[in-house]
């Protein structure tokens, strides 16, 4: 595996995943989504989130429909979410076996963030966090529209940070990031992986 403290000299700039690459937010996250799914009538377990963690809202949304069979108004039960999540920014937590990787090429290589997130809670998270001032862009789902596991995050960040694809290093925690990363042209390191050994 790649040391992800001795980068390749031809490695010109970095692109970090948000939620669990670079902050602990899936337990938030589950907590938030069963109260915005609750409007549904159904109690989703943590363990049905963490199965699907890293997916965008719509995406999530539209397994919950088709698992479920019931219709959700999507709009509502974003809103729901978000506020839940929001109410617990005060308990995110860094990862630092990644964050520190940021912070010792910070000034050295040019990074972005690139979420499937939404720009308010990604924002948020990095905001209270103290990591966004660490990067140089931070790209969302709503800067490009398409979730992974499609490229265009990562391609939107590298284009906005000034490095070609193919001189991009990517820190991914799911699978479809990782998936998005190699349809990039991107090399990528497996979050996942540097935690098992951590």
């Amino acid at each position: 595996m790649l040391n992800i403290h001795t980068l390749p000299g031809d490695i010109h700039g970095l692109i970090f995943d948000c939620d669990g690459t670079l902050v602990d937010t899936p337990p938030v996250y589950a907590r938030a989504w069963a109260a915005g799914l609750r409007l549904s009538g159904r109690e989703i377990t943590p363990e049905w989130y963490f199965a699907r963690a890293g997916m965008s809202e719509h995406v999530l949304m539209e397994q919950f429909e088709t698992e479920f069979g019931i219709p959700l108004r999507r709009q509502e039960v974003i809103r729901i979410m978000r506020t839940a999540f929001i109410e617990e920014l005060s308990r995110l937590e860094e990862i630092t076996a990644i964050t520190s990787v940021a912070r010792e090429n910070h000034g050295r290589l040019p990074m972005a963030v690139a979420s499937g997130g939404s720009r308010a809670i990604v924002t948020a998270t990095l905001d209270v966090t103290g990591l966004k001032l660490l990067f140089n862009a931070v790209v969302t789902i709503d800067d490009v529209g398409r979730a992974k596991p499609e490229p265009d995050l990562f391609l939107e960040a590298a284009r906005r940070i000034g490095v070609p694809p193919e001189h991009c290093l990517v820190f991914e925690d799911g699978r479809e990031g990782l998936e998005a990363a190699h349809r990039a042209s991107m090399r990528a390191v497996d979050v996942l992986e540097v935690l098992r050994q951590a």
